[in-house]
């Protein structure tokens, strides 16, 4: 059997950023899949805002088309409501996943009744934007509308590091790993507290920080209630949903034979 082919794809223009993605992807065991590892070959070296990604994916979608054929399944590696993943889709049968959405299917699957996730990521303007993503995620927004939604419903917020994503790799390891364990234990320790049960890491620049995360949530919470919540890296399940998508040939093209195209 030929071996599966995923591109993950880094939109911005940091190849020390795709670089750190390679030992997360290729630590998951699948031998039979082929990983390309795409790098925006201009625009914005960090996704701080809506308007970096809007840059990132005018810099790079041109680009990606040429990948369309020799691949089975795309990873979008932005964790944000990334206009590439719909702008792929528009072009190919195939799979096409992002980090962000990928982190919220997956949190769902973990959680039982009455209990939630929460997202630590970068900057403080992302509090906001996920919060947004998230209720249209969860509540089906129309036209980029976020629809009426119970704030307390599955989610317990967003909190942020006020690093971007460069500075977490850039910045002193030790100030890093402070900010990542405050924002964790702000998340944690709100009335909900207690409900929390997955937190998402809201950056791909935070691949590799699942311990430091714990460990805050270890800090804050003691052994027991903490050794129930899963963390979350968007990077891993959303090639574990491409992963199940090609397996089950889901991207697989029928064509009605009553219905001429």
């Amino acid at each position: 059997m030929a071996k599966r082919r995923i591109l993950i794809i880094n939109p911005n223009s940091t190849s020390s950023m795709t670089d750190a993605l390679k030992p997360i992807v290729e630590s998951l065991g699948y031998t039979d899949t082929i990983y390309t590892f795409f790098t925006a070959p201009s625009g914005p070296p960090s996704i701080n805002n809506a308007d970096d990604a809007g840059a990132s994916a005018i810099a790079c979608h041109q680009a990606l088309f040429s990948y369309l054929n020799s691949h089975d399944g795309f990873l979008v590696a932005c964790y944000s409501e990334h206009p590439l993943v719909k702008l792929l889709r528009e072009r190919t049968p195939k799979p096409v996943v992002g980090i962000f959405e990928a982190s919220i299917s997956t949190s769902l699957n973990l959680l039982g009744d009455r209990e939630k996730f929460g997202i630590v990521t970068t900057g403080k303007i992302w509090e906001s934007l996920l919060t947004d993503g998230v209720q249209r995620f969860l509540a089906g927004g129309v036209n980029g509308d976020v629809m009426t939604l119970d704030p307390h419903y599955r989610f317990a917020g967003v909190k942020s590091t006020g690093l971007d994503a460069t500075e977490l790799h850039d910045a002193p390891v030790e100030e890093v790993k402070a900010k990542v364990h405050q924002a964790t234990k702000t998340l944690v320790s709100q009335r909900s507290r207690s409900e929390v049960r997955a937190i998402c890491l809201g950056c791909a620049g935070m691949v590799g920080m699942e311990e430091w995360v714990r460990n805050a949530c270890y800090e804050e919470l003691g052994p027991q209630e903490s050794s129930n919540i899963k963390i979350v890296d968007g990077v891993k399940a959303g090639v574990g949903m491409l992963q199940l998508q090609i397996r089950a040939n889901f991207s697989q093209h029928v064509v009605n034979p009553g219905i001429t195209e």
